[in-house]
């Protein structure tokens, strides 16, 4: 399921949206990523661009945690999206896979501003306001108000208009039951408002695996974190962000898999849940003092790495095997620490978003043409059509219910009903889920080991470009002046 939120009505407007160019680091092995190992032939360990969207100006990139599929917005309002597609999840009428950006030519009629991708599904919101959602619905993720095992393989209107924003959780249940024995759980298909928030405006909404993290116009947080460990129902108010401490409206919030982020008072930035491989969790909000003294723009997490824009800094740090945090085929895989990717040091960060095992970066093009032109160019493999829409025109988006407030076009249905066709979705996703139970076992209990997504990715590097000298000093880079050790050093 999907959650969105409405921005105040007092909001100022948002500046003209600016564009730049979109950089990837990671694996490009969709079809294996959590499921078995890839070859390090497919991981691109420094940031790289992609062909079919160099000098397009991007100015919005989507993940999730638990995504193997992207999806990039341009100034323009097109949706481009590539990655792993077995549920119909890139929106493209078909369950091919797409190394390449594609433009979802069905979205043509609408300029896409936000999106949000779960493990097999995506949704997007157009400037009207109005929602529309793709892929996997088992649990009733796509908000349309069915909650049959189906896919929807081109966009359907979700059953809630007016969003400003949305966020997607990988799949999202909700609990009913508890008992001694088993948890029942029921799916939400239809957007439901959330009781406990009544009377309260969210500007801000991040979401986890399964977990969500929110925040509201007067600067309260509500998530997990309470000093506990127990599963949360309701949203509940963090302690911590009150008083003097409360989160102002432009405030950079963040969910990876099992952790969450936010900046709070001073531009402070705060982390809590599983941090670290190693180490006890963090049970409350605690200040990430290596980010003290950044003036921090945007963050996003993956399963188990992070990806921050500062000041004309790149900084990433977390478990990673893939090469998702873009050090470069002679540098370290993961760092405990945040730590400065020195091949993008001195470009300003527009946007950043994580997947699982992948990066997208969006820089400014402004003054860094010579850097950029360092950077190598990623064809992909062709999957029978490139960005270009194709010469037979889809059916636009269906309307799924008299409720869902603007008149829609009308189209056919492209869904799979047939209870083998059900049954084998299940057995398919319950393979997947095995097997990416046991990437996060992995992920969260060695350092040594190799990973299942990825594999060694030492020594393959794809740009023709290399990090600066500094690089091959290795470590963290060194704070602010009079900040104390071990935090990234300003450019």
């Amino acid at each position: 399921m999907s959650t969105t939120t409405a921005a105040p009505e007092t909001e100022k407007k948002e500046e003209e949206v600016k564009g730049g160019e979109l950089l990837f680091c990671g694996t490009t092995a969709w079809d294996s990523i959590g499921r078995r190992k890839g070859l390090p032939e497919a991981n691109l360990v420094l940031p790289t661009r992609l062909r079919p969207l160099v000098g397009v100006d991007i100015c919005y990139v989507a993940s999730g945690c638990a995504s193997c599929h992207c999806v990039a917005l341009d100034v323009d309002g097109r949706c481009y999206t590539w990655g792993r597609n077995d549920k119909g999840q890139l929106g493209h009428g078909d369950q091919i896979q797409r190394d390449r950006p594609t433009v979802v030519s069905a979205l043509a009629s609408y300029k896409i501003v936000k999106a949000g991708s779960g493990r097999a599904h995506m949704v997007v919101v157009t400037e009207d306001g109005l929602s529309l959602s793709f892929g996997w619905n088992k649990h009733g993720q796509l908000g349309t108000g069915s909650v049959k095992n189906e896919i929807e393989l081109y966009p359907v209107r979700c059953l809630v208009s007016e969003v400003k924003n949305v966020a997607c959780g990988a799949d999202f249940t909700y609990n009913t039951k508890d008992s001694s024995v088993r948890l029942a759980y029921e799916a939400q298909p239809r957007p439901k408002a959330i009781g406990s928030l009544a009377g309260q405006t969210i500007v801000k909404v991040a979401c986890g695996s399964n977990h969500t993290v929110a925040v509201d116009s007067q600067g309260y947080v509500y998530t997990l974190g309470h000093r506990e460990q127990k599963d949360e129902f309701s949203p509940r108010r963090l302690d911590v962000f009150t008083k003097h401490n409360l989160v102002p409206p432009g405030a950079v919030v963040s969910a990876g898999s099992v952790n969450c982020a936010c900046t709070a008072g001073g531009g402070q930035m705060y982390m809590w849940g599983k941090i670290k491989n190693t180490g006890d969790d963090w049970m409350y909000p605690k200040p990430l003092m290596d980010l003290s003294g950044w003036n921090i723009r945007c963050m996003d997490s993956g399963s188990m790495h992070h990806f921050v824009g500062a000041d004309s800094s790149c900084i990433s740090w977390g478990h990673a095997q893939s090469g998702e945090l873009g050090y470069g085929p002679n540098q370290q895989k993961s760092s405990a620490i945040p730590k400065k990717v020195d091949i993008l040091e001195g470009m300003h960060v527009i946007s950043v978003a994580c997947g699982f095992a992948h990066s997208l970066v969006v820089v400014d093009r402004t003054n860094v043409a010579d850097q950029l032109d360092q950077l190598d160019i990623y064809d992909g493999k062709a999957a029978g059509e490139g960005v270009e829409e194709p010469d037979t025109k889809p059916p636009p988006p269906k309307k799924t219910n008299k409720k869902a407030g603007a008149k829609a076009p009308q189209t056919s249905n492209k869904r799979k009903k047939s209870k083998e066709s059900s049954d084998s979705e299940d057995s398919e996703q319950e393979s997947i889920d095995e097997d990416e139970d046991e990437s996060d076992e992995e992920a969260n209990g060695f350092a040594e080991k190799k990973s299942r997504r990825g594999g060694k990715a030492a020594g393959r590097g794809r740009g023709r470009g290399r990090p600066p000298a500094a690089a091959k000093e290795g470590g963290a880079v060194a704070a602010p002046a009079k900040r104390g050790r071990g935090r990234p050093k300003k450019a």
